[in-house]
């Protein structure tokens, strides 16, 4: 089984797979270092802020990782900001099945009311030497994108609205995780 945990940056991705693999042990895949290690070794001229043009060129490598995955029925969580929403044109029914999707979103009052604990939590699991500049004017932009493409592409989509509830959304990763170690 394959977890798909997308969003725009700063939503929590990767601090809800560390969760995940603390209380699951689902090994997981934080598409940013993929990304730093094709870019530092120069497989790629791409930068870190090309961010449409670095979905188009990681998503063919993540596709057959997760391919891989569900052949030999291993089980991955990959999290990060590059998986295309129309990510399910590129798998067959039988393997969509094994495949689950979570955005993660934020609302424009969360990122309003919320900006330092945003910005207080952003190096909670990987340190990062430069994360950009705080624009919430971007960032409300770039999560209302995310929730319009997740209802165009009918994806499962978590929007903290009032609170940033990460036992929630375990809980709710767990459901799905539990069904497939114990189908009815």
């Amino acid at each position: 089984m394959i977890l798909l945990i997308a969003g725009s940056t700063h939503t929590g991705k990767t601090a809800l797979a560390q969760r995940l693999l603390e209380r699951y042990h689902i090994p997981y895949l934080s598409i940013d270092h993929l990304k730093m290690g094709l870019i530092r070794s120069q497989y790629t001229k791409l930068t870190p802020s090309q961010d449409e043009a670095l979905c188009d060129y990681l998503w063919p490598i993540l596709k057959e990782i997760i391919k891989t995955n569900l052949e030999n029925e291993q089980n991955l969580i990959i999290e990060g900001c590059y998986i295309p929403f129309d990510w399910q044109k590129d798998f067959s029914e039988e393997e969509r099945a094994a495949i689950h999707y979570l955005c993660l979103t934020m609302s424009e009052g969360y990122i309003k009311k919320h900006q330092a604990d945003i910005l207080a939590y952003e190096n909670i699991i990987e340190k990062r030497k430069f994360s950009g500049d705080f624009d919430g004017t971007a960032w409300i932009a770039e999560n209302q994108r995310s929730m319009e493409l997740c209802k165009q592409y009918q994806l499962e989509m978590f929007c903290f609205d009032e609170t940033y509830d990460g036992d929630a959304l375990v809980e709710r990763c767990g459901k799905w995780l539990e069904r497939l170690h114990h189908p009815a």
